[in-house]
């Protein structure tokens, strides 16, 4: 059993898109995107810097689109069943490449989805000084315990034992200062505490623009980002897709979910490696492959052939 699974907001490289360029399916996918949602994904996909495709509201859509794009390359006109694909997640705004590839969005809702998200999300980050920071080791107990005593939120349970903390910015200087014993603090570049209770201007955005959108119900096996359940209904994952923005990120359980569900293989989305990474160290035993870059393509659909 074979999944997908789509990058959230720091896979993001300057130049990711240049190699990209030649395959005729990703760049008929990213010119459409493009057209769809104003955003200059191939400029920034290819001649950005990284400060610039740092900005939520570029890093999102550029993230999200050249997903996509990969997907298309990747299938080559086939749904992810008749690739023999039996499920996909994404984690963050990667859920928005997982909605489009489970086709409860078009390509083209998925992308002004995720433009409406970045614009939002970059917005209620400017309202207060706010970042993020990634602890690695130590005991959760421990570190939630410490989090909730310096007003700092879990926003991502990333696995292997990883947490991402997030809220204002003297709170992560202190928890980098003082750490919880065992563990490393490592800061994140973002302007701004996702996933926390900061982006709560976000959601109201969001909920607003969701409620105009018509969806599918999933095609394949989709899993939330909230507790790593399946969810069947189109409209029941949007609505966790909005309230996620403000809501931690359980990765993990995810991860722990595809386990109990017997896959047995991961192809991760460019621009990939992240998930990859925590993969090989929760879940054990399985294949795992990062989509680069087109010279990974070939290598996927065998992947594909041997676990479908």
């Amino acid at each position: 059993m074979i999944v997908v699974v789509c990058p959230g907001q720091g896979a993001q490289t300057p130049g990711m898109l240049s190699p990209w360029l030649e395959v005729p399916e990703f760049k008929a996918s990213i010119e459409a995107q493009q057209s769809a949602s104003g955003v200059d994904l191939v400029g920034h996909g290819t001649l950005s810097d990284a400060d610039t495709i740092r900005d939520t509201a570029v890093a999102q859509p550029l993230i999200v689109a050249t997903g996509v794009a990969s997907l298309a390359a990747l299938a080559k006109g086939k749904s992810l069943t008749e690739l023999g694909v039996a499920g996909v997640a994404g984690h963050s705004v990667g859920e928005i490449t997982a909605a489009v590839a489970a086709g409860v969005f078009t390509a083209e809702q998925g992308i002004r989805f995720v433009k409406e998200r970045g614009d939002a999300m970059a917005k209620a980050a400017a309202l207060e000084s706010t970042t993020m920071a990634a602890i690695l080791g130590g005991d959760q107990a421990e570190v939630e315990e410490k989090l909730a005593s310096l007003d700092l939120q879990p926003a991502n349970y990333n696995g292997g034992g990883q947490i991402v903390a997030a809220g204002s910015v003297d709170a992560i200087a202190a928890l980098q200062a003082e750490p919880v014993a065992g563990t490393r603090v490592i800061p994140i570049q973002v302007a701004g505490a996702f996933h926390t209770r900061y982006m709560q201007p976000a959601v109201a955005t969001l909920e607003a623009y969701a409620a105009g959108v018509a969806v599918a119900d999933p095609s394949v096996t989709l899993w939330t980002n909230a507790g790593g359940r399946v969810i069947a209904s189109g409209s029941e994952f949007v609505s966790l897709l909005v309230n996620q923005v403000s809501s931690p990120v359980r990765w993990d359980l995810c991860m722990a979910a595809m386990v109990e569900a017997g896959v047995t293989a991961v192809i991760e989305l460019a621009p990939a490696g992240t998930l990859v990474g925590l993969a090989k160290r929760s879940m054990p035993g399985i294949e795992t492959l990062a989509v680069k870059t087109p010279e990974h393509l070939e290598a996927a659909r065998e992947l594909i052939s041997n676990h479908s």
